[in-house]
C-alpha cells in the first residue's frame, strides 16, 4: 500500500509522514525531493508553480510510487497533491493500492506554522496561492490539524482509519 500525505505547505506532511512510516515500518518518500531544480529555484524566489511546472514533478513521483509497488514495498509519500488532476497522476487507476490522507488546517494555523519554519524553500507568502489552487479531495482520509494533535497522535489516527496495525508490513 502507498499512503500519500497531502495538503498545502505547512500542514505537516513531512513530520506526520515520518511518524506514520516509522510506526508502520514502511519506507518514507519525501515528495519535495522529486521536484526538478527549476521548481525549487522558482519557489525559493517566491514564485508560485504553475501546472506546467508540476507535471514533470508529479510524473517523477509517480515513477517512484510504481517502482515501490513493483518491489512489493509499502510506503508513505508526501505530496501536496492540490488538485484532483494531480492526484490522478499519482493514482491513475481507482483500484490501485494508493490512499490519500489530507492534512487540513485553517489559513491562520498554516500561516503560524510557516512563520516558525526555518530553512525551507517554500515561504509563508506562497501559502495563499496553494490555498487558491487546493481542490479538497472527496476520497481521502481527512485529518483536521487545528485541534493541536501531535504528529504521533495523527499517525495513530491514520493507522486506525486505514485498518492497519503498527509495524505492519502489508503490501496490498
Amino acid at each position: 500500500m502507498i499512503v500519500i500525505m497531502m495538503g498545502v505547505t505547512g500542514s505537516g506532511k513531512t513530520t506526520v509522514g515520518h511518524c506514520l512510516a516509522d510506526k508502520l515500518g514502511w519506507c518514507f518518500v519525501e515528495g519535495d525531493d522529486w521536484h526538478p531544480s527549476e521548481n525549487v529555484q522558482k519557489m525559493s524566489q517566491g514564485i508560485p508553480l504553475e501546472d506546467g511546472d508540476r507535471w514533470p514533478w508529479l510524473h517523477n513521483l509517480r515513477q517512484r510510487i510504481e517502482a515501490l509497488q513493483q518491489q512489493g514495498q509499502s510506503a508513505v509519500v508526501t505530496c501536496s497533491a492540490l488538485k484532483q488532476s494531480y492526484r490522478q497522476v499519482l493514482k491513475p487507476q481507482p483500484d490501485a493500492a494508493v490512499r490519500f490522507v489530507y492534512l487540513k488546517g485553517s489559513a491562520a494555523t498554516l500561516h503560524a506554522r510557516l512563520e516558525q519554519r526555518q530553512q525551507h524553500f517554500m515561504k509563508a507568502d506562497m501559502l495563499d496561492s496553494q490555498l487558491d489552487t487546493l481542490e479538497a479531495p472527496a476520497d481521502a482520509i481527512v485529518v483536521e490539524i487545528d485541534d493541536a494533535k501531535t504528529p504521533k497522535q495523527i499517525a495513530t489516527h491514520v493507522i486506525t482509519q486505514l485498518n492497519l496495525s503498527e509495524n505492519s508490513q502489508e503490501t496490498h
